[in-house]
């Protein structure tokens, strides 16, 4: 090891893992102007004062976790003398802009526009100026069977309290929450009485300290010495360092609770988010200095047994804690958690289990080196060789084994190897001097570490991507059905902290008991909060399933689903694809050569019996192929059928049956191949399941046969009959959108958006789609609208959504009258900037709009329209504004250039006045509600899994306070504890009630093509998960399956084009 083998002791602090820290519920707002005059709930409405400048959001709250600190010594030094901080409130004031007549124009526009826009309404003020805000709840709900459910919410009350904000300045500044902690306990519990007046303030881990109550001074100074105490390794005595630190306290702001509690009334739109964030700061202290800390979960060996998961990888159990504000009031959300860690094991252990290397006397591959390189690197290790016990972060590992590794001593004359030097230093022989030493430190600076004396710190997050094997293990440990946990609820009590697998309502109440918020000085006592220990209990409703239409021809011509499926015994599909044209390769070298052949004639047999149209011979011989040559095989299967079909203009294959090789990792090429380069519509079957002939399966794979040949499985009885209200009595669009983002760690892989929509009316069960890449993380569809300026055309138009609606006009014949657009993968962080973004790419598509940008037009439009102008304009907010100079980036970029005034035009991009309503509806799955049945032992209150039913519908107590939202769990259970939807209605100009909005969305969850049971979430959004995670195969090909793909740090600023996919393939549900 370079450097005295690391012998030289850092005077830095220990890092501490990063976490995320997602900020609470509910944070958005917006600016806002007008909507289109509809008299929709949803748009834009104006703020009347003044031209409204949208605050920044809050900073996040920062959680780490913190394990016993070091003990402290501390001396305060007063830099300021004591006095009250003023009890009103305070807030920043806008910054000045660099024109006196651009300030001018926006004084003017305050009086103008606010007294218009109160006369005009009839309505008051509003508090605040974000005036971009989702739509209230039209009414609530009342179809269906009314039930009462459990919810993992827990009601918080709060007492009437000033709460008050310190900024904390610790120097020097450590990036460890942990030690910053430590410093701010032990000032808390030496001065609490003597300077701080009793109060016990709760603390970010960064830089703001909350206390409900002023402290008796504005601004204070401490000297605090913290003393280290490292346990000996190899000697009785103990080795202490001190550091030292200046804390500097100094008042912020005082915080107004009247808000929370006019939001929570309903009397107040925005969300009080400030004071939100200070109350789940306050309930989370106590678990952040006791677990480790990852986002908003806490994981703990003292919350269950961890379990093995494979190579090298443990999890460990935990939990997720949110505070929400709800129409009951606050709630704490509490869900139980699982999250994979890195086993405490000697490194030599982990990189044999986790490459599955047998013999590590053996020199690595170039191959495996960058693969150990890879997966070590970050990773804290340990060595406890020296007189005391030490930690290092990897950096990376040596080229050449530990017998090779040379460095110069501290003499700077001799240089010996790293093996050599441990045998003279510390007398130890090391056994795998073949392997390659870890490396700490820097380049210029290196510290070498055998493998073999590294042993891997606990409580380290494994946040590479599991394989299926881990995931499989990780479903097994954790899942378990209602009905056993009902029964452990009664022992709830006598808990056993060792038992195997701890039911999910047992580990909530435990998390609720052992946080003891009652018992709690900080939580209870100082700022009064109360957590109740019961779960919510909560009014539901058990929506009627559909009527499902199937072809007259079968001896069941309509289904009516129970408890979320049905079968196709007896059934036809409504509209059977016809293939003329297909063949099959196989890849498998297990199966019998006869099996392809048996297999490929009983699956055209299964699809011509329930109602497609099949010729019964290939085109060309059914045959098999070498497995490690996939894309010489697939593009000879595309030139036999070439040449068969050339003096047949016009045809091609219609469909390539594959199965797929034994071992996985081949299905992405072969996509890649079929449908970027050669045009070939697909389906690939597992060579073990080929291999049973099970009915079943035949019948599963010619659902997914038919719709990939433009046929149509089912659809909606009420489609047919033309009885869905605001979808069948005008030809209606319905969108599915979403993004999805490469794994942690694939930093150079860009973020694939998929947008699908219907293209057939009314029956809405036909979905083309459509695939884009974009910038790295980046969540906004980038590509929805687009305009260019061609040489020759002038200006053009294009984007995703233009081309739906012309596929869509195509197919039907006629322009949707109507937009239904279902976004998944939004968190509530982004609501105002998914909404004002993608609603102006499908209003530029639809209506058209002229962006005007520039200070001077403000004047402009303002003096030659002064009453066009004061109805019709809309602030945008503006991402990237952080490069403009002078005052437009001290604005916080609320404003482009000063002011924007968007106008709505009607010359819209596909047809003059074209402009269609929009109804825009998030979709979120991953959200931490889970609910229960009331009683587990009444039969009618659960499915056969044990889980509530499907078409439960919830839009009371846990939902928004004021906004159109519901929770709807609209599939049976198989597993575990369903998971609800959450659809949370951020635009509708059509005026969809609630009952219309749940009934249309949980129906529309019975057409899933690619099974016969009801699915989780609606199926637009559905069809745009399958399509985004279909074209990240496109560029990643296997690497999907594995981890991290890349070994920089930096991130891709340009996102890597997606190979185009061929017509012929777009036209159909090729993701399927």
């Amino acid at each position: 090891m370079s450097r005295r083998g690391g012998g030289r002791r850092s005077s830095e602090p220990r890092r501490d893992q990063d976490s995320s820290n997602p900020s609470p519920s509910f944070q958005r707002g917006g600016d806002g102007g007008r909507g289109r005059g509809r008299g929709g709930r949803g748009g834009f409405t104006t703020a009347p004062s003044p031209i409204p400048v949208r605050a920044p959001h809050p900073a996040a709250p920062g959680y780490l976790s913190v394990t016993a600190g070091p003990s402290t010594s501390l001396t305060p030094r007063e830099t300021v003398s004591s006095s009250t901080p003023p009890l009103a409130s305070s807030s920043a004031s806008p910054p000045a802009s660099s024109s006196a007549s651009v300030e001018a124009i926006s004084q003017e526009m305050e009086k103008k526009l606010s007294f218009k826009s109160i006369t005009a309404t009839g309505g008051s003020v509003p508090v605040s100026s974000k005036a971009i805000v989702p739509p209230p709840r039209p009414q609530y709900a009342s179809k269906g069977r009314k039930c009462v459910i459990r919810a993992n919410h827990f009601v918080v009350e709060v007492s009437d309290r000033d709460l008050f904000q310190y900024d904390v300045a610790i120097t020097p500044e450590v990036p460890s929450k942990k030690v910053n902690r430590d410093v701010i306990s032990q000032l808390v519990r030496s001065y609490r009485e003597s300077h701080l007046g009793n109060r016990m303030p709760a603390y970010d881990g960064r830089k703001s300290l909350y206390t409900a109550g002023a402290l008796p001074f504005e601004a204070k100074e401490f000297v605090v010495k913290l003393v280290e105490k490292n346990d000996p390794a190899s000697s009785s005595s103990s080795v202490k360092k001190e550091r030292q630190f200046n804390v500097a306290i100094k008042y912020a702001s005082k915080v107004d609770t009247h808000h929370l509690k006019e939001f929570l009334s309903g009397r107040q739109k925005d969300v009080p988010q400030e004071t939100i964030q200070i109350l789940d700061i306050v309930l989370r202290a106590s678990p952040s200095e006791k677990y480790v800390t990852a986002g908003r979960s806490f994981f703990s060996l003292d919350l269950g047994p961890k379990g093995e998961l494979g190579n090298g990888v443990e999890y460990w159990r935990g939990y997720y804690q949110s505070l929400r504000p709800t129409q009951m009031g606050l709630s704490l959300n509490i869900d139980v958690s699982a999250r994979s860690f890195y086993e405490p094991i000697w490194v030599t252990e982990f990189v044999a289990k986790h490459f599955n290397l047998r013999d590590l006397s053996r020199p690595l591959s170039d191959q495996d080196r960058v693969k150990v390189k890879r997966a070590l690197r970050g990773i804290k290790v340990e060595i406890s060789y020296r007189d005391y016990a030490r930690s290092f972060k990897v950096t990376g590992i040596s080229n050449l084994p530990v017998n090779k590794t040379m460095f110069t001593l501290d003499d700077k004359k001799v240089k010996v190897s790293v093996e050599q030097y441990f045998w003279e230093r510390y007398k130890i022989g090391l056994q795998y001097t073949s392997l390659p030493p870890l490396q700490a430190g820097t380049d210029a600076k290196p510290i070498y570490l055998p493998m073999e004396l590294c042993k891997i710190a606990g409580g380290q997050r494994y946040t590479k991507k599991l394989n299926e094997r881990q995931v499989t293990a990780l479903l097994r440990a954790t899942c378990q059905r209602p009905s056993a946990r009902e029964n452990n609820i009664k022992q709830a009590n006598n808990l056993s902290s060792t038992s195997l697998f701890l039911s999910f309502l047992i580990l909530i109440f435990v998390m609720v008991r052992q946080n003891d918020f009652s018992r709690n000085v900080l939580v209870r006592n100082e700022f009064g909060i109360q957590v109740k220990e019961e779960l919510a209990v909560v009014d539901a409703r058990v929506l009627p399933p559909p009527l499902l239409k199937y072809h007259d021809t079968g001896r069941e011509a309509r289904v009516d689903p129970q408890l979320g499926q049905w079968n196709m015994i007896n059934k036809k599909m409504v509209n059977g694809g016809k293939i003329d044209f297909w063949t099959c390769v196989n890849f498998s070298m297990k199966v019998h050569r006869d099996l392809p052949p048996e297999f490929c004639f009983q699956l055209m047999d299964m699809c011509n019996s329930k109602g497609m149209e099949i010729n019964p011979n290939p085109i060309i011989p059914i045959h098999s192929a070498n497995s490690r040559q996939i894309e010489k095989a697939l593009h000879d299967v595309h030139k036999q059928c070439t040449a068969e079909l050339a003096d047949q203009k016009g045809k091609q294959l219609q469909l390539l049956i594959i199965i797929l090789p034994d071992i996985s990792g081949s299905y992405g090429k072969i996509k890649r191949v079929c449908e970027t380069e050669l045009g070939i519509v697909s389906q690939c079957c597992q060579p073990h399941q080929a291999k049973k002939l099970s009915k079943q399966y035949l019948e599963n794979v010619s659902l997914k046969i038919n719709v990939k040949a433009g046929g149509r499985n089912t659809v909606l009885n009420d489609a047919i009959q033309r009885r869905i209200p605001l979808v069948t009595d005008l030809p209606t669009i319905i969108f599915g959108a979403d993004v999805t983002h490469p794994q942690p760690g694939e930093d150079s892989s860009p973020s694939i958006a998929a947008v699908v929509a219907s293209m057939d009316w009314p029956e809405v069960t036909k979905y083309r789609g459509l695939v884009s890449a974009q910038a790295h993380r980046e969540e906004i569809i980038q590509d929805l609208y687009k305009k260019y300026q061609d040489p020759n055309k002038g200006l053009v138009h294009s984007g995703m959504i233009r081309e739906l609606f012309i596929a869509f006009r195509r197919s039907t014949g006629q322009k949707p009258h109507r937009i239904i657009f279902y976004r998944d993968g939004v968190s509530e962080g982004q609501f105002s900037q998914v909404l004002l973004y993608e609603m102006q790419a499908i209003r530029e598509h639809s209506c058209g709009l002229l962006i005007l940008c520039w200070p001077y037009v403000f004047e402009g439009a303002r003096s030659h329209y002064p009453q066009l102008f004061s109805f019709l304009w809309i602030v945008v907010f503006v991402p990237g504004c952080g490069s403009m100079p002078g005052s437009y980036a001290s604005k916080s970029c609320y404003y482009l250039h000063g002011y924007c005034i968007q106008f709505y035009q009607a010359c819209g991009t596909l047809e003059e006045g074209y402009c269609p309503p929009v109804t825009f509806v998030v979709v979120q799955k991953r959200h931490h509600t889970r609910f229960f049945p009331y009683d587990h032992n009444k039969r009618d209150q659960t499915d056969r899994s044990g889980n509530i039913q499907p078409g439960t519908v919830v839009d009371t107590k846990i939902c928004h306070p004021t906004e159109f939202d519901f929770y709807l769990n609209s599939h049976a259970g198989i597993q575990g504890t369903s998971r609800p939807t959450h659809y949370h209605v951020l635009f509708d100009e059509n005026d969809f009630t609630a009952d219309g909005l749940q009934t249309l969305t949980n129906n529309l969850c019975y057409t899933y093509a690619r099974c016969t049971r009801s699915v989780s979430i609606v199926p637009p959004a559905y069809y745009a998960h399958l399509a985004a995670f279909r074209a990240r195969y496109y560029i990643e090909g296997e690497t999907s399956d594995s981890g991290s793909t890349t070994s920089g740090t930096g991130r891709s600023t340009e996102a890597r084009s997606l190979p185009a996919i061929k017509e012929n393939v777009k036209d159909v549900m090729f993701y399927c």
